[in-house]
């Protein structure tokens, strides 16, 4: 049986660190990942103290970091996982949210706009319109659809700022 006195223990690790990092990091992939598994079991072996001799420590230790090393591929797969589901519900949640601010809005719009209102904001915004595209189309001055964009405008953020969203606390 190997004792666990300082001296031998550091006779452990010195033969075996190189071999034990070299292993980890061939199945890792990951410098830091490896340094940690190798450190992780020579403190396991250190606090469990397992009755080895000293012909089987080197195979205990190998299996130990073989073990280690797949419990920390296991890990950062589950990781991996809960990290791209936690995004798609954030991109879920965001798209349910923009859906519900776009249907305030086209009720917004519907509501409290004049019809007027409504054809100069669809002919600037939808069909893309610049502001003299848009008089000359409705037959007004340039001037004049600048108001009406500017005060539909602040009638839509007043309408809006008034409702809360249906799954939002607050709205900044």
């Amino acid at each position: 049986m190997i004792s666990y006195d300082r001296k031998t223990f550091e006779q452990v690790y010195k033969s075996n660190y190189r071999q034990m990092y070299r292993f980890a990091y061939s199945i890792l992939e990951d410098a830091e990942d490896a340094r940690d598994t190798v450190s992780q079991v020579f403190a396991q072996l250190w606090h469990s103290q397992p009755p080895l001799t000293s012909a089987i420590v080197t195979s205990y230790l190998m299996a130990a970091v073989r073990n280690h090393s797949l419990n920390t591929l296991r890990t950062r797969r589950q990781n991996a996982t809960m990290v791209q589901e936690l995004q798609t519900q954030q991109m879920e949640h965001e798209q349910t949210e923009r859906n519900e601010l776009m249907e305030e809005l086209a009720a917004a719009i519907e509501t409290g706009l004049t019809p007027q209102d409504r054809r100069v904001l669809d002919l600037h915004y939808d069909q893309e319109m610049t502001y003299a595209e848009t008089a000359h189309a409705l037959g007004i001055s340039p001037s004049a659809v600048n108001k009406h964009i500017t005060h539909s405008l602040y009638k839509l953020r007043t309408i809006l700022k008034s409702k809360p969203l249906k799954n939002k606390k607050s709205r900044t």
